[in-house]
């Protein structure tokens, strides 16, 4: 049986244990651990939340010392990076700095993995997310700009690309259950559009 590991956001998280029951017949799954500390809060990049691109980049450098190698690596990051400083208007991590990270973790993945797999950035509504986050804001065209950038390199690199941006858009606004995660109902069908990819990607 093949295994898989995710290393991914909140977002992640959520969809993460209907994903592996879905797929618990053909892979063995596992992720970042501190589902426990993650789950405090969410926007809170500890335990089993991957964080942003840097934050990503440090973990796999550090699993790679340790001499740890997977079989399907599964990488999300972009939320947090684009958190934007209200006062400011900075963000987390600029755009050329996230470019610069991603190469540096597809470099790192290939050396690390068997196989790996890119999911693309859910959306951030304004509308949503920054009447309900006063300490930082997310704005949709950061996540169209960071996802166009991921999917240079990732093509670039010929990585697959899981389209769970495109997916997840078609709920419309009714999807989200606070100001950037989802309802129950969301979390399985993005699980069950994940899972259908691994099917059709690798007996493709």
């Amino acid at each position: 049986m093949r295994s898989l590991y995710v290393v991914g956001d909140s977002i992640s998280i959520q969809y993460g244990p209907y994903l592996k029951r879905m797929i618990e017949h053909r892979f063995h799954y596992d992720r970042k651990r501190g589902e426990e500390d993650a789950f405090i809060n969410l926007d809170n990049p500890i335990g089993a939340n991957g964080g942003d691109s840097s934050m990503v980049l440090a973990y796999l450098q550090g699993e790679q010392r340790k001499g740890v190698h997977y079989d399907l690596l599964l990488i999300n990051c972009g939320l947090h990076d684009i958190k934007t400083d209200p006062a400011t208007g900075d963000k987390q991590v600029p755009l050329q700095q996230y470019r610069d990270n991603l190469e540096q973790i597809v470099i790192i993945s290939r050396e690390m993995s068997n196989f790996l797999i890119w999911v693309r950035t859910t959306d951030a509504v304004e509308e949503v997310h920054n009447a309900r986050s006063a300490s930082f804001h997310r704005f949709h065209e950061d996540v169209v700009a960071y996802n166009e950038a991921a999917d240079v390199i990732m093509r670039a690199h010929d990585v697959s690309i899981v389209d769970l941006y495109t997916f997840t858009r078609i709920f419309g606004t009714s999807a989200y259950c606070d100001h950037v995660h989802f309802t129950e109902e969301v979390c399985c069908s993005q699980a069950a559009f994940i899972a259908g990819y691994l099917q059709g990607c690798l007996e493709g």
